[in-house]
């Protein structure tokens, strides 16, 4: 998988409204006590990776994460990474939204889901997956096919950028976990995406990083093939 920047998706530690069992959206709400010490242990494994770098939704839950998990960081703000818009529904506790007709549609048939006063799934999963391709096309250009580079963001975002990468309809999305302070990584080669970890929420990130370029072979077209029988893995 040469030739190609590594993507890692980092979801924000645990909030207050996680804890509360509500649906935050897009409301102000901070991390909580153990969103914090999450942050603080996603630094840890973060530390030495050297992140070309750093993109991060507005919102204060993300920033947060990222000012306890990378102070030296200096993150750049994307919209397109910003929380689906959940109209009326946000600050509401989820047993009271579970009862809410579009719930089913939202567990079922997420695409066809438009939240009131609100964003569809759909257009949340459109402009997330345009913004980290986005991002990634311009990080390979500018830094390499040794890049790697962090995106800080939400549950339901990561998700949908990860059924996106695996080819995947979005009514699937629901079947994909996103935890509080996860680490997922992606590599967008030419002929397709490759999901190289997924809620990921402990051990040694080092083998995420591509061994230097003087190690390495030219990129070639089979770059973006998958290994048959599964590889070698990381190891090198």
């Amino acid at each position: 998988m040469g030739g190609v920047a590594t993507l890692l998706l980092l979801r924000h530690g645990r909030t207050t409204a996680n804890a509360d069992g509500g649906l935050a959206g897009r409301q102000p709400v901070e991390l909580d006590d153990t969103g914090r010490a999450q942050a603080t242990a996603v630094g840890e494994r973060l530390r030495g990776l050297p992140l070309a770098a750093v993109v991060t939704s507005p919102l204060i839950r993300c920033r947060q994460t990222l000012e306890l998990a990378l102070p030296q960081a200096s993150p750049t703000v994307d919209e397109g990474l910003i929380e689906c818009g959940y109209g009326s529904w946000e600050g509401q506790p989820l047993k009271k939204l579970a009862k809410e007709p579009l719930w089913p549609v939202v567990q079922q048939h997420p695409s066809a889901a438009i939240f009131p006063g609100g964003e569809s799934m759909a257009a949340m999963a459109a402009r997330a997956v345009a913004a980290v391709r986005t991002w990634d096309a311009r990080i390979t250009a500018e830094h390499g096919p040794e890049a790697v580079w962090l995106a800080c963001s939400h549950g339901d975002v990561i998700k949908a950028i990860v059924a996106d990468a695996l080819g995947v309809h979005l009514d699937l999305f629901q079947r994909i976990v996103a935890d509080p302070a996860s680490v997922t990584a992606i590599r967008y080669t030419p002929l397709r995406p490759f999901l190289v970890r997924l809620n990921d929420t402990g051990g040694d990130l080092a083998a995420l990083v591509p061994p230097p370029r003087k190690r390495r072979r030219a990129a070639k077209s089979t770059d973006s093939d998958a290994a048959v029988g599964g590889g070698a893995g990381a190891a090198r």
